[in-house]
């Protein structure tokens, strides 16, 4: 087959390449320009896709044999990425950017070039293992579940996953630089990228404060309604946040309180006491499964964080909705976020989160909705 390899610079797609060349394949390097303005150089192990991983990239290449080319994508990626980022920001959610990527650049635009220049599939440096079931190529978590990277993959259709390889997934990610470094690559000892690759620095609240800018507004106790301290922009706030919350700590009680609503229409961040943040109906939408869609009422896992637990849920899905309800509470979900679903270690299809609440907030809710003249809103 004609291979993609998809070469970030780092370690992962550079052993990646190399074990495509092994199995036999014709293989073509390409690393992805997705920055406008690259940084010459890293910042520790923060970002990616600068200068340095480009040059990386090639040199692995060199030492390969295979052709290298560097393919321009940055227009793209601000708009489907960076672009989408900033405006589910500004709407009050908690977007995955890394999932975005993958649904809108590495497998989709990177994908269609690849197809369209007549390569057949594209192999990155994922940890996530592709398994053929019943109902075609699968979707599984890696061997080594501390890397597994299925989560962010789990925006991927059936289409998609036939024309993609992750070569890493049966191997644990110590083995992996001991390879690279056998095989002479220089990004052996090479640190992993983290944090969202165009916020290099780690500060999301001031990445979107220069671009949003500051909008004053009250942070109210979700108990009391009291207005208890002051913050410069909704936007930059997320369900589940403790820190940095600017709170009047002479009005509060002493415990620990941490946002529990953010509103961007009204401009206001609500902070409760961490029994409020516990929810366990989730409703998805933006749907994609990989095989069957499930029948009725069924049984899975489901993820909320790249690195997440899985947790147990009975899942019902209804036209374009799903709807997840977890066997215990859980904190920090917020819209915006995604929530993939598991049968095993078989990624069964994945939804980004609408709405996150609580059964009882539910049966009320539903119970004030039932009676005449009711608006249905709970108090």
């Amino acid at each position: 087959m004609r291979v993609v390899a998809a070469m970030s610079g780092g370690v992962d797609s550079a052993v990646a390449a190399a074990r495509m060349i092994e199995a036999g394949h014709d293989v073509v390097g390409v690393h992805l320009a997705l920055s406008q303005s690259a940084a010459t150089l890293r910042e520790s192990a923060r970002g990616c896709c600068t200068i340095e991983d480009a040059g990386d990239a090639r040199r692995v290449a060199d030492r390969l044999g295979i052709p290298f080319y560097v393919w321009d994508m940055a227009t793209r990626f601000q708009h489907d990425v960076v672009d989408d980022f900033i405006a589910e920001y500004r709407a009050g959610r908690t977007p995955n950017p890394c999932l975005r990527c993958n649904e809108k650049i590495k497998f989709a635009a990177l994908l269609d070039k690849a197809l369209a220049l007549g390569f057949d599939v594209v192999a990155t440096g994922h940890y996530a293992q592709i398994v053929e079931g019943p109902h075609g190529r699968e979707l599984h978590r890696a061997v080594d579940h501390a890397k597994d990277q299925s989560y962010v993959l789990g925006v991927l259709d059936a289409d998609q996953l036939a024309r993609s390889f992750f070569p890493l997934g049966d191997t644990p990610k110590p083995q992996v630089r001991e390879e690279a470094a056998a095989r002479g690559f220089a990004v052996a000892k090479k640190p992993d990228s983290h944090d969202i690759c165009f916020i290099p620095d780690g500060d999301t609240r001031a990445w979107l404060g220069s671009r949003l800018g500051d909008e004053p507004g009250d942070v109210v106790d979700a108990t009391s309604g009291e207005v208890v301290g002051r913050h410069q922009g909704a936007h930059g706030y997320t369900v589940g946040q403790r820190r940095g919350l600017g709170l009047d700590r002479s009005r509060l009680d002493g415990q620990a309180r941490y946002v529990t609503d953010v509103d961007t229409t009204r401009n206001v961040v609500t902070i409760g006491t961490a029994d409020l943040l516990g929810v366990d109906v989730i409703t998805g939408a933006h749907l994609r499964w990989v095989g069957p869609v499930p029948q009725g009422a069924t049984r899975l896992g489901a993820q909320f964080r790249a690195h997440g637990e899985e947790l147990p849920a009975r899942v019902v899905v209804e036209g374009e909705r799903v709807t997840v309800t977890l066997d215990e509470r859980v904190r920090g979900i917020a819209p915006g976020q995604s929530v993939v679903l598991y049968d095993g270690t078989r990624v069964v299809g994945s939804a980004t989160i609408e709405t996150a609440t609580h059964q009882t907030a539910t049966l009320k809710t539903a119970t004030l909705a039932a009676r005449p003249g009711a608006t249905g809103i709970a108090p």
